[in-house]
């Protein structure tokens, strides 16, 4: 990726009209969310970390889990004197850095003439390969980068005073974005705000019963122990070893955690419009470049080819088990048509949001919210196969539960009958798991959700060249005639709380 131009926050927030590089399928960003793309990398080295399938593996992971350490990297120093005036946020900052250069930042917040404990976002630049150049937070020492940090104590300038300051580069380095906040956020933003509650992160809070149902998840699967305070699907890890924990936790961060804050930020976008809000960088299109920016995460470069671990790449994953890849979705090899679909709907949202076409923008973010499940459901009903059918441990069981939690909540949205066959089927501790029980469950409620057969697919067999058959499946199951009449009352009821 070859960088176009690199600026400071300071100058983000004067309203700096550029031009950035392009995210996942050619998506062009109108605002610079480097450091908002960048979030992935934190979710790469959780999933490496539990991988290696060590205690002391967990527990690094769990750091990186809480405390970030790739996105909003900010420094937390002491001034030996009070600032001698009010600082706004974004005031410029200057000072040396660990490696005897120049670093520069901006202020994080509001400040009052007095304060002493200040905090500074570091600034950084457009290119994801090296966008900041400290990053401490909850990270192991191998994926340290300390050299771009304030040095441990000197002089510093704030908005043109020169002060003198002391901090710890280990421990005073942190950042403001992390993958544990998209879920303890979530009241916050997605249910107290105005406009709120949003309806999908409303389902999932009507059926789990907590705002936090993602941060819950994947805490106790790096843990250990037990989920007991949902309304329903509640979980015990202490019945799986290091590996099943694992697929619990890094697949409930990128996939519950991460993927509803996607959505999230596509119907802040949508607020933004209403109010009026369209200048570049700010509100309206900053939030929509924020949303793709989560969807797709700085590994999958500027064109899609790259190797990513965020919702987007799940949907290239499972295009190749449903036949789903390439533009027509009859491929088992390539991009996801899910993909390729979602990323036409970005441009539109974009495009929507630059002509001020609100109630379209709300149309669009519907369907985008729909289509993101559909990866969702493949890989349900593919652990569900590989449990049911093939006989699979541990490993497979955890993620079929996983995707499962990731999804219940719409399922039960449409019809509670079908969702308490998939959880009864799909949950962690599960007595049995049929996979056409799971198949028919999940087809029933197609229309309901908003699509449809095609999009899904069925479990393709690369040897037979045709789907793994399925018990009873088709329009004419039990499921699906049920679905049918529930899912026509209660697509209707969902369509308009999305709008």
């Amino acid at each position: 990726m070859t960088p176009l131009k690199t600026l400071g926050l300071a100058a983000l927030l004067k309203g700096v009209s550029a031009s950035y590089d392009y995210i996942g399928l050619g998506y062009e960003p109108k605002s610079n969310v480097v450091d908002r793309l960048t979030i992935d990398l934190d979710q790469q080295s959780l999933s490496n970390l539990v991988g290696l399938q060590t205690t002391e593996g967990f527990a690094d992971a769990e750091r990186v889990y809480k405390d970030g350490g790739n996105s909003k990297s900010y420094a937390v120093i002491e001034l030996d004197s009070g600032l001698s005036s009010a600082v706004a946020k974004g005031a410029p900052v200057s000072a040396m850095s660990v490696d005897g250069d120049a670093v520069t930042g901006v202020m994080y917040q509001d400040y009052s003439a007095g304060e002493t404990n200040i905090k500074i976002q570091y600034d950084i630049s457009d290119d994801a390969t090296n966008h900041v150049k400290c990053k401490i937070g909850g990270l192991p020492m191998a994926e340290q980068v300390e050299g771009g940090c304030f040095q441990g104590g000197g002089e510093i300038t704030i908005d043109n005073e020169a002060y003198t300051y002391n901090y710890n580069v280990q421990t005073d380095n942190q950042n403001g974005r992390t993958l544990r906040g998209f879920s303890t956020a979530a009241k916050k933003k997605m249910y107290d705000c105005e406009n709120c509650p949003y309806p999908e992160h409303n389902a999932f809070y009507e059926y789990y019963g907590i705002h936090d149902y993602g941060d819950q998840w994947v805490s106790a699967a790096l843990d250990g122990t037990a989920v007991s305070g949902f309304n329903n699907y509640n979980a015990n890890f202490n019945s799986y070893g290091l590996e099943g924990r694992a697929e619990a936790a890094k697949k409930g961060s990128a996939y519950v955690n991460v993927h509803m804050y996607v959505i999230r930020e596509f119907r802040d976008a949508i607020d933004d419009c209403k109010a009026g809000k369209f200048k570049d960088n700010d509100d309206a299109v900053l939030a929509w470049d924020e949303g793709v920016a989560f969807y797709a995460g700085s590994l999958e470069g500027t064109d899609g080819s790259g190797s990513g671990v965020m919702p987007m790449a799940l949907a290239d994953k499972r295009c190749q088990n449903y036949k789903t890849c390439g533009a027509l979705g009859n491929e088992v090899s390539g991009v996801a048509k899910v993909n390729i679909d979602l990323f036409k709907l970005f441009q539109s949202g974009t495009a929507e949001i630059s002509q001020k076409k609100c109630s379209d923008l709300e149309k669009t973010v519907a369907t985008i919210s729909s289509k993101m499940y559909i990866p969702l459901i493949q890989g349900t009903m593919r652990y569900a196969h590989s449990v049911g059918t093939l006989g699979e441990g541990e490993k497979a069981k955890s993620e079929g539960a996983t995707f499962a939690f990731a999804v219940l909540p719409m399922i039960a949205n449409c019809d509670t009958n079908a969702a308490k066959t998939i959880a009864a089927n799909m949950g962690v501790g599960a007595s049995s798991t049929s996979y056409a029980d799971v198949v028919n469950a999940f087809e029933s409620t197609y229309s309901c959700l908003g699509i449809s057969q095609s999009d899904v697919g069925r479990l393709w067999s690369v040897v037979d060249n045709a789907p793994y058959a399925v018990r009873d499946a088709g329009p004419a199951s039990t499921f699906s005639m049920i679905g049918a009449a529930v899912g026509a009352v209660a697509s209707t009821v969902f369509a308009f709380a999305m709008m």
